[in-house]
């Protein structure tokens, strides 16, 4: 016998060495074909087991009836080793107060081992809790099928909402991570810009450092023009003076009547 690839909380019977033509079967495989499946919120699961038309019979189902839900519910594990296939079915064995605390036991066990974080989002913690909830769904239908289809659909409508609130993150992660290309991409494009107005300004402060050095060249060479052509127009003016000065006095000496 065989040991399955990986472990599970939910219990399982021995593995059973299926041969590769596909008419032998075991009998609770075949017993898998016999009531139609019923389709409730999107989850396949299988009829209720009939009541019993005796008055005197009030017990539950029968075993194939209980087996064949319990296959639908939890599918029998199927693999390969050594080119033979495997296939090992979910336990029909009722559980006692002791299997469920060796359960727990064993949840917590598992949990320490693999190091599930004790908040937040975990998927070890995830993939634990629902193979514990698969065995208690288990225990329920063997002793009342009608509730174990109950929380059949409980746990898928517990699994389509995580599914809706995982795809609505992982949405939302890859929306920020968007954003976060889009701003780090604006964010290269303002410090080009920045760098551009940067180097556009000391340029521009060159030219008016240049266009003031200029200027004050121009003005100090026009103050020395204005200077040398103040003192020019001085000297001329004094010349002038002093020959109208000359030109007065001998005027004066011709046209004065000699004594």
């Amino acid at each position: 016998m065989n040991n399955p690839p990986n472990t599970s909380l939910v219990r399982y019977d021995n593995a059973v060495l299926v041969s590769k033509n596909t008419d032998k079967k075991t009998p609770r495989a075949k017993a898998l074909k016999v009531t139609s499946p019923l389709v409730t919120d999107g989850a396949v699961v299988p009829s209720p087991p009939s009541k019993p038309k005796q008055n005197g019979d009030l017990g539950g189902p029968s075993a194939p009836q209980t087996d064949e839900i319990l296959n639908s519910i939890l599918p029998p594990r199927e693999w390969m080793d050594g080119g033979q296939l495997w296939v090992q079915q979910v336990s029909s064995t009722p559980a006692t107060r002791l299997d469920v605390v060796s359960l727990q036991d064993e949840l917590d066990r598992r949990l320490q081992q693999r190091q599930a974080k004790e908040t937040g989002i975990c998927p070890v913690r995830r993939e634990l809790y629902s193979q514990c909830f698969d065995e208690l769904i288990r225990q329920v239908t063997i002793n009342c099928a009608e509730r174990g289809l109950l929380l059949l659909r409980v746990r898928d409508e517990i699994r389509m909402t995580i599914a809706a609130y995982q795809t609505l993150y992982e949405s939302s992660v890859a929306f920020g991570m968007r954003k976060a290309l889009d701003s780090e991409k604006g964010k290269a494009d303002m410090e080009r810009q920045i760098k551009d107005l940067t180097a556009e300004k000391a340029e521009l402060e060159r030219q008016v450092n240049e266009q003031k050095a200029r200027c004050e060249q121009i003005e100090k060479r026009a103050q020395e023009q204005r200077m040398l052509e103040e003192k020019k127009h001085l000297d001329e003016i004094n010349f002038l003076k002093k020959t109208n000065q000359q030109l007065k006095a001998q005027l004066e000496g011709v046209i004065a009547p000699k004594k």
